[in-house]
């Protein structure tokens, strides 16, 4: 079994973050049954914050966005500009340094006021207008604290051809329906959109260890599955912010110590993963530059000249070496 990373800090150290946050928001305040949880980075959430204001449910709800250090007026002014229209409780939480994605979630949990939290990215669109409505029925249907995870789509984006490998990529490994991923439920954990009991987070808070982009969601998946019941439900939102090939490339070449981290901390997970038992064979491959640097070649050619299942296959074996080398 796994491990439950410890919390985040003492309350002297949780303290000491709220010292260097600011608050602002549209000054609405009554109890709400659900917290919309939404940290960014450098994004105003402008279509996911509007998309929210405009469904059925949201006045039971309060939503929290967390800025985690973007040091940017303007963004604050255009979060706060559409928190306005929001008639549940809205607040932004401004940070003054960038301390990632699993702090960001922390501290969002922090601020919640309700017993379940609806984790959504920035860069998140819900499918339809029975998203919240969707989410409050099946919690109003658990007896105990849960995590529920509604899934992931490409519904409303359509890729540019700079995004086209990212989609594809995305359709493959991402875009599951509900039965696939409770196969695996601990393992399908897509925190872009979540619905989760503070109970859960209270036990298993996401782990600050990991840095930058990429696994912590899956190692915190992997350690509420020890702990908590996980239902996986067809409650899509779609994911707008596709990379570019380049940045994706770039993304995975920086995340392999984290998958490191990963797969020293769930050993026997890891090990069922198709990525993780290429890269055990890569380690001792000699020339794996040379392999990196033609499988980028073939990620970043035109559709036209090299077929889709070809750059698929050309980035999981460039991502694959990468963390080859960190294993």
């Amino acid at each position: 079994m796994s491990q439950t990373a410890p919390p985040s800090g003492s309350a002297s150290k949780a303290s000491n973050f709220a010292e260097q946050e600011t608050l602002s928001g549209n000054g609405i305040s009554h109890d709400a049954g659900l917290s919309i949880c939404i940290p960014a980075w450098r994004d105003t959430a402008s279509p996911l914050l509007t998309s929210l204001a405009r469904l059925p449910d949201h006045k039971d709800c309060e939503i929290l966005v967390y800025d985690d250090g973007s040091s940017d007026a303007n963004m604050t002014k255009a979060i706060n500009a559409l928190l306005a229209n929001f008639k549940g409780p809205a607040k932004l939480i401004t940070a003054q340094e960038n301390h990632g994605r699993s702090h960001a979630r922390n501290r969002l949990m922090a601020h919640a006021t309700s017993d379940w939290l609806l984790m959504l990215d920035a860069d998140m669109l819900p499918d339809d207008e029975q998203f919240l409505a969707r989410y409050i029925e099946t919690m109003s249907r658990q007896s105990r604290p849960a995590l529920i995870a509604g899934g992931f789509s490409l519904q409303h984006v359509i890729p540019t051809k700079a995004q086209n490998l990212h989609a594809a990529q995305s359709r493959r490994s991402e875009c599951l329906g509900a039965a696939q991923r409770q196969e695996a439920p601990g393992r399908f954990i897509f925190t872009s959109n979540i619905l989760v009991h503070r109970n859960v987070l209270d036990v298993v808070s996401f782990d600050d260890g990991y840095q930058g982009w990429g696994w912590e969601d899956v190692d915190w998946g992997l350690r509420v599955a020890d702990q908590f019941p996980i239902l996986h439900i067809d409650n899509t939102a779609t994911h707008l912010g596709l990379d570019d090939t380049q940045t994706l490339l770039r993304k995975y070449g920086t995340s392999g110590a984290n998958f490191a981290r990963l797969a020293s901390q769930h050993p026997a997970a890891a090990s069922d993963m198709p990525l993780f038992q290429v890269a055990q064979k890569l380690r001792r491959l000699p020339g794996r530059s040379l392999l990196e640097a033609v499988c980028k070649t073939i990620a970043i050619a035109p559709v036209g000249l090299t077929p889709m299942r070809f750059r698929l296959f050309a980035l999981k074996l460039y991502r694959s070496s990468i963390y080859s080398r960190l294993l």
